[in-house]
């Protein structure tokens, strides 16, 4: 099944893609490889998800953050690829989570945004990956996620 038929099954509706937040591009093509830049959990209405996992949110409240995260990105993905059939899998994936000092479980976290990246392209979906944890992140957002994929030529 195509990823865009994949959307529509689970009825999954893509957030605007995110405008730049300074200077930089949203993806950059080397060949038949696109590197995303780093996305935060966008909302329907343009604003973003907000507060540090380990005080503001529990386990699965940031793993819902980090799916909302993958949403984005596949929205930026989207709308500069024309559709997400023309991915042909995820290479990289890194995580970072704005979290408390004590806070253990940062790979759980970017499992919200892995698993979904799974729902959509199956296994070409799951690539290597790094989680970490950060004591801050630009306004306060508690994911942020860069990815590299391959695509269609």
């Amino acid at each position: 099944m195509s990823a865009e038929a994949k959307l529509e099954e689970l009825k999954i509706t893509l957030p605007p893609p995110p405008p730049p937040g300074g200077i930089y591009k949203p993806i950059v093509y080397v060949g038949n490889i696109a590197y995303v830049s780093g996305h935060g959990p966008m909302l329907d209405d343009g604003t973003f998800m907000s507060g540090k996992v380990g005080s503001d949110y529990d386990l699965e409240g940031a793993q819902n953050a980090a799916r909302q995260t993958g949403l984005s990105l596949l929205a930026t993905i989207r709308a500069n690829l024309g559709s997400l059939d023309k991915v042909k899998r995820v290479i990289k994936l890194l995580g970072m989570v704005n979290a408390t000092s004590e806070y253990r479980d940062h790979p759980q976290v970017i499992n919200g945004c892995s698993g979904l990246f799974r729902e959509i392209w199956g296994e070409d979906g799951v690539g290597a990956r790094s989680a970490v944890g950060m004591g801050s992140l630009p306004g306060n957002i508690p994911v942020e996620i860069e990815i590299i994929i391959e695509i269609e030529q």
